[in-house]
């Protein structure tokens, strides 16, 4: 114990040493990510020279796809109302002049959850056409890689402008959604609901469906892939 207490404080010495800056903290927040209610925040510390680590945090609230109208004008599911946390741990390796200024590259873990509902799909049956309303959650984990570069801004480089030029992450998810019959399925039905929504073919998704009088169940269970891009403005101190 007193070994790992003694290597602790040698270590902390060392990147006081190397750091030689007072302003060894920055909080950002990605401006462009509010264009899709994105809410979210950053904290960073810079440890030495090439190194700091990030943890950040987003919420995106209840509601509409962005641009639903546009994106989803020729399907079912311009009503659907999806909400979104997502938790992201950051190491990031700074080249150039270093101490959290210049390009930099981030491996980065990060944990996502999804809540969706209002997802109605129409099954036309030989008879009528009936809504199933669907609704769930599902999270995911992924690890990715990002490129950026951050700049320090003003007389006393108080401020800085961080630019997440590409990121891409990849892993997996689990979830589970209900799709609920507004009247009760035959056998045959069941049958063509299942056909249906396994026709969807969700891109990056893998998904299951079982069947039942009052409705499907989606068990999602596969890959699960993301891209990150923008533009963060924040404080140095």
């Amino acid at each position: 114990m007193k070994t790992l207490f003694f290597a602790l404080l040698v270590s902390g010495y060392l990147f006081a040493q190397e750091t030689n800056s007072e302003k060894m903290n920055i909080v950002k927040t990605n401006v462009t990510a509010y264009a899709f209610r994105n809410v979210n925040l950053t904290y960073e510390r810079i440890l030495s020279k090439k190194f700091s680590i990030a943890a950040g945090y987003g919420t995106v609230s209840k509601g509409k796809i962005p641009f639903s109208s546009s994106i989803l004008k020729d399907t079912e599911f311009t009503d659907t109302q999806v909400g979104l946390t997502h938790f992201t741990i950051e190491p990031r390796i700074y080249f150039g002049q270093g101490y959290g200024r210049g390009f930099y590259l981030a491996p980065y873990y990060r944990h996502t959850t999804v809540n969706a509902d209002n997802v109605t799909l129409n099954v036309d049956f030989a008879t009528d056409s009936v809504p199933m309303k669907i609704a769930g959650k599902a999270t995911g984990d992924s690890g990715g890689l990002m490129l950026g570069v951050q700049w320090f801004l003003g007389k006393t480089d108080s401020w800085i402008l961080d630019f997440w030029i590409i990121g891409a992450h990849y892993g997996k998810g689990k979830g589970d959604f209900r799709g609920n019959s507004a009247r009760p399925l035959t056998a045959e039905e069941q049958a063509q609901v299942r056909q249906e929504i396994e026709d969807l073919d969700i891109p990056f998704v893998e998904y299951t469906v079982t069947t039942d009088t009052n409705g499907a169940t989606i068990n999602v269970d596969g890959p699960w892939a993301g891209l990150r891009s923008g533009l963060s403005f924040g404080y140095r101190f």
